[in-house]
């Protein structure tokens, strides 16, 4: 059946890359872009995100089966237009994509066709055409969004997101965007419930798996107040 999911590399506080870049000078040289690497360093030194963008090299270990694992579930993408954007040269001719992507925009384009299976498509009617354009060609696979983190929010938010993977690197940002923030419009008494299903440590990085249960009232427990069973000592 097909899944919704969505995955991405944070810090231990929160953040997927640094303060957003201003559009002066290079953004190679930026914040964002310096706090962005540190934390996707884990993949770029592995052998499996390597192959797809065509170097050579590179780590066979857990971090590489995780990133072939989830290269190999997805049948369609969904991405941000700025994501694709910044990416399209980068990307060259044959993106490691290999499927269609829906790229979120409000700005129409005509659709593009590369090399190797990969096509964006332009969705202008909001997050849940594309993602729903998405599921459609899947083929039973499937629909990864890609980034960055406001899509995941658009997505998370619209109750959209069926499993959520956190690879979470262990160093501390202090600021930055920051993956969870106040667009997610939660109530004061009110979460997104998840439910972890693999955890896999390793030096560089922890993959946190959640299946996502969505929005549930907060509840205050009761302290061992309501009558349960107690535990006396002899």
């Amino acid at each position: 059946m097909t899944k919704v999911t969505a995955q991405l590399s944070v810090s231990v506080d929160g953040f997927y890359a640094g303060p957003q870049f201003d559009g002066n000078g290079n953004w190679m040289d930026s914040a964002e872009s310096a706090k962005f690497f540190r934390v996707t360093r884990w993949a770029t030194e592995a052998a499996a995100w390597r192959e797809r963008q065509g170097f050579a090299g590179g780590e066979q270990d857990t971090d590489s089966e995780v990133i072939a694992e989830s290269f190999g579930a997805a049948g369609a993408y969904v991405m941000g237009r700025r994501m694709a954007d910044g990416g399209e040269i980068p990307w060259g001719e044959e993106p490691p994509f290999r499927a269609p992507v829906f790229v979120v925009t409000h700005r129409p384009r005509q659709r593009l066709l590369r090399a190797g299976g990969t096509s964006f498509t332009y969705v202008t009617d909001g997050v849940a055409s594309a993602v729903e354009q998405a599921r459609a060609v899947a083929g039973g696979k499937d629909v990864a969004v890609a980034g960055g983190g406001s899509l995941v929010r658009q997505v998370l938010k619209a109750g959209l997101l069926d499993e959520l993977e956190l690879h979470v690197v262990p160093v501390v940002l202090g600021t930055g965007l920051r993956l969870f923030d106040a667009d997610l419009d939660l109530g004061d008494r009110e979460g997104v419930e998840l439910t972890p299903t693999r955890v896999l440590a390793t030096p560089q990085v922890t993959h946190i798996r959640y299946a996502v249960r969505g929005r549930a009232p907060l509840v205050l427990d009761d302290r061992g107040s309501g009558g349960g069973p107690t535990v006396t000592a002899n």
